[in-house]
């Protein structure tokens, strides 16, 4: 589950503008040195805005807010503050403590959104490939949130999902067989599909069909169950859209390859009181 190479970051960082945008880097929501966010907050406008708490792919095994200057700025620039979250990645842990330290990142933004125009009662959990994992499971997996004090619908507006693995067993990949090695007596558990219920918050759900390093059919399938249980869900599947470029066209040079951020932006704007001003 890939992220971002350096070189492919560091290109579309370089090209990108962070005027008008606020940022402030390396703010502590936890006490170990990865439980760190890179917050991009609009700097005019009239707020309060919704938020997004974002969580980077990798596999769980690599990433880092730093490398989503490009995400950040295009959010904060159209009204939405992003809260860039890191968490600690395998081998230093494995599952599943890259979830609480989501979990407390979510807390930490809700506690704090005011502080830097946000509006808590609009915040949602966004993530890409691994990210996106996690998102869906503190979305959909009550144990996390609650492991931090929240229920997920009563905290989050949406959680928005792009290129996610959400039902991948047999897991035959040894890398993230390793990743998820703890949970081996029951990995049913480990799996957001398995956790759909009736009450869910809104859902995005997004992928390329061009993706063959997480198939669509992990975004079909989710999208498939909650829809089958009631819940409010979106999904856009993008033709010719591969695993890197789906994150990838948030960047203004790539950006006409998919309306993936335009359609962001419009999940968030259509929930109740969340309109990115």
């Amino acid at each position: 589950m890939a992220t971002l190479t350096v070189g492919c970051a560091g290109v579309v960082n370089t090209l990108t503008s962070t005027r008008g945008v606020m940022v402030t880097r390396n703010v502590a929501y936890g006490p170990l040195p990865a439980q760190t966010l890179d917050i991009y907050a609009p700097a005019g406008g009239d707020g309060p805005f919704p938020a997004v708490v974002f969580l980077h792919g990798g596999g769980w095994t690599s990433g880092a807010p730093a490398d989503y200057r490009f995400l950040g700025s295009a959010l904060a620039s159209r009204g939405v503050v992003a809260f860039i979250a890191g968490y600690r990645l395998f081998p230093d842990v494995a599952y599943p403590d890259f979830l609480r330290d989501g979990a407390r990142a979510v807390a930490w933004a809700h506690v704090h959104a005011e502080s830097f125009g946000a509006d808590p009662r609009c915040l949602f959990v966004m993530g890409h490939s691994a990210g996106a994992y996690n998102a869906m499971m503190l979305a959909l997996d009550e144990r996390w949130l609650a492991g931090a004090g929240l229920r997920p619908s009563a905290v989050l507006a949406g959680a928005i999902g792009l290129a996610g693995p959400y039902d991948f067993l047999p897991i035959r990949d040894p890398e993230v067989r390793a990743v998820f090695a703890p949970a081996a007596a029951d990995l049913p558990s480990t799996q957001p599909i398995n956790h759909v219920t009736s009450d869910a918050p809104p859902i995005f759900l997004a992928s390329g069909l061009g993706d063959t390093t997480v198939r669509p059919g992990n975004t079909e399938r989710l999208a498939g169950r909650l829809a089958a249980a009631g819940d409010r869900v979106t999904m856009r599947l993008y033709p010719r859209i591969g695993h890197i470029l789906l994150i990838g066209a948030f960047a203004w040079p790539v950006r006409w390859t998919a309306p993936v951020l335009a359609d962001t932006l419009r999940f968030i704007r259509t929930q109740p009181g969340c309109a990115a001003r």
